[in-house]
């Protein structure tokens, strides 16, 4: 596939272009998809949900998929997506557990494609992974799937080739339960969250080897400098932006890629669009939320209701009722909800709060409710980082406060890949995150999900205490943009081998300033407690910057895997490992 010069203009362009800043952010409203190149409509057949905007709705064991291009204008800009079947977002897919499914995906692009079937346990050659359990579908071939469903719940499907999945390359899977669940709803709806650029993602990861803070445009000023020095004093101030600049980072890169380059999406739409799901008064609606981001993390809430979490990554849970939760990239969580009123907001803030998504559920067509303020930015503090600055680090010996200090492979030792290590990690299972903790939010006081709050419905289904201990630790360097594990990126590593039938506890360690989605395919992750406790099941365990966490995985698939964080630049750039299972 050829991009145009005019497909990768830099975002710091935007002002010059015809599109105005809020219309950037917000997208236009329209669908995404160009009118003009006269896509086929959705027939109500298709769709199982009542929505507005209408994402097709596949169902049935034996399914073809055609990956080809569309024009779309989310910005008032035309670029090229990738599309499935001629939808973006590509059609939902709605199986039952328990089929055998049959899936011929024809790739009419210009250049390789692939399907992942995010979160599925099946054979290691259906995964979808070019390079590890295919060769990729070429242009112009067919490549049929095969392979049974083991699982029911609420999963998503993507492109693993050339950054295709932020392209448009993403949709969402419903496999229903072979017994009635726990819960009852009367209706539902997908909730599929995006990030959308005019930007081509590999002209993105160019801007930011160049430069990392490309995209970040609130870095501290000399005002924030004096508004530091009235709250907390000279000395502690200076202080402050002296740890930093011996670090030569900074507390505001909570996200890579703001919405200086992103338009967020709801199954498609822009915020401008409105992507609006019905409901009756008096019903419960079960909304099945997916982050489908390249590089976002969302913090969720819908002004007025409760949401009650029954779902995580497909595998349901003991119902908890939370005000706002936080969802990484490739998560996905089931919520009810019982609406009363005509309208209300799904409001999906980024993390960075640079941006938003914006849904609403309402009673008729063409409602709406008020859109909430964005919250305020938050900063990260050392504390973040792993570190605690109570005492002079320089002068501790290996335990401080009664804790043992984290030690750190030989492999970062002196390593141009490796800008910073995390002295004191914890598991921080409690913590909803920085920008979500009320410190953050003088005056808000919202019940907010954290991980210590999931618990699996289920009693650990293997039930065997962990034959060894694997610590990997998540390493980058932020100037450098580059990313790894251990300090190695996946060029230069070799695969972490299993043995077939085994349990493992995997230990992973965030050394940087980042948060990542780390994704083992193939395998479930167990997540434990920090007493060592199965917790919760998930396919993608999200690890805060600073944080040590624990996770059991039984080694029941042969062949090649791929394990990574889900953040589609960090991937790209080396935080990437295979996984072999071996008899």
């Amino acid at each position: 596939m050829s991009y145009e010069s005019h497909d990768v203009l830099p975002p710091r362009m935007a002002e010059a272009l015809p599109c105005t800043r809020r219309r950037f952010v917000e997208g236009l409203a329209l669908t995404g998809l160009v009118a003009a190149v006269g896509l086929p409509r959705i027939s109500p057949a298709q769709t199982v949900s009542e929505n507005l905007q209408g994402v097709p709705e596949l169902v049935g064991n034996v399914l073809d998929l055609v990956i080809g291009e569309q024009r779309v204008n989310f910005t008032g800009r035309l670029r090229t997506a990738i599309t499935v079947n001629d939808s973006l977002p590509a059609p939902t897919l709605r199986f039952r557990e328990g089929d055998k499914l049959i899936l011929r995906v024809r790739n009419t692009l210009e250049e390789d494609t692939s399907i992942h079937w995010h979160g599925f346990i099946l054979p290691a050659n259906m995964d979808g992974v070019p390079g590890l359990s295919f060769h990729g579908i070429h242009p112009g071939e067919t490549f049929t799937y095969e392979f049974p469903l083991k699982q029911s719940g609420t999963y998503w499907y993507h492109s693993h080739s050339a950054m295709q999945e932020a392209r448009g390359l993403y949709g969402a899977i419903i496999v229903e339960p072979k017994t009635p669940e726990s819960f009852h709803y009367d209706r539902e709806h997908v909730v599929l969250l995006s990030d959308w650029s005019d930007t081509d993602p590999h002209r993105i990861l160019l801007n930011l080897k160049k430069q990392s803070t490309y995209y970040n445009y609130h870095q501290r000023t000399v005002s924030d400098f004096f508004r530091d020095v009235k709250a907390k004093g000279f000395a502690a101030a200076w202080a402050d932006r002296k740890m930093w600049g011996q670090t030569r980072m900074t507390p505001t890169d909570l996200a890579d890629v703001s919405a200086a380059a992103y338009t967020y999406l709801v199954n498609g739409a822009t915020p401008a669009s409105n992507w609006t799901g019905l409901f009756k008064p008096g019903e419960k609606v079960r909304l099945r939320f997916i982050n489908a981001a390249a590089m976002t993390y969302f913090d969720i809430r819908i002004p007025g209701l409760k949401m009650t979490v029954v779902a995580a990554d497909g595998q349901n849970v003991q119902p908890v009722d939370v005000e706002e939760f936080r969802i990484g990239v490739a998560e996905t969580l089931d919520v009810i909800v019982e609406p009363v009123e005509q309208a209300y907001t799904i409001f999906a803030q980024s993390a960075d709060r640079t941006g938003y998504a914006r849904a609403t559920l309402a009673t008729a067509a063409g409602m709406s409710a008020a859109i909430p303020a964005l919250d305020p930015r938050p900063l990260l503090s050392m504390d973040d980082m792993g570190h605690d600055m109570s005492g002079d680090m320089a002068g501790m010996d290996h335990s401080m406060h009664g804790m043992e200090m984290q030690s750190h492979p030989a492999s970062e030792s002196n390593n141009s890949g490796v800008d910073m290590q995390a002295m004191m990690p914890m598991a921080k299972l409690d913590d909803p995150g920085v920008g979500l903790r009320d410190s953050d939010r003088p005056g808000v006081t919202r019940r907010v999900l954290t991980y210590a709050d999931l618990k699996s419905a289920f009693p650990d289904p293997d039930g065997r205490e962990p034959s060894r201990d694997i610590e990997l630790h998540l390493t980058g360097h932020m100037e450098r943009y580059v990313w790894s594990f251990d300090g190695i990126p996946f060029a230069s590593a070799e695969p972490l081998k299993l043995k077939y039938g085994e349990r493992v506890r995997l230990i992973l360690v965030n050394d940087t300033m980042m948060e990542h989605p780390i994704h083992l395919h193939g395998m479930w992750s167990d997540l434990e407690d920090e007493n060592g406790n199965f917790l919760v099941r998930k396919h993608t365990i999200s690890m805060p910057p600073g944080t040590r966490r624990t996770y059991r995985v039984t080694a029941d698939a042969l062949g090649r895997w791929a394990y990574h964080c889900h953040l589609l630049m960090h991937m790209d750039s080396g935080m990437f490992r295979e996984v072999r299972v071996d008899v």
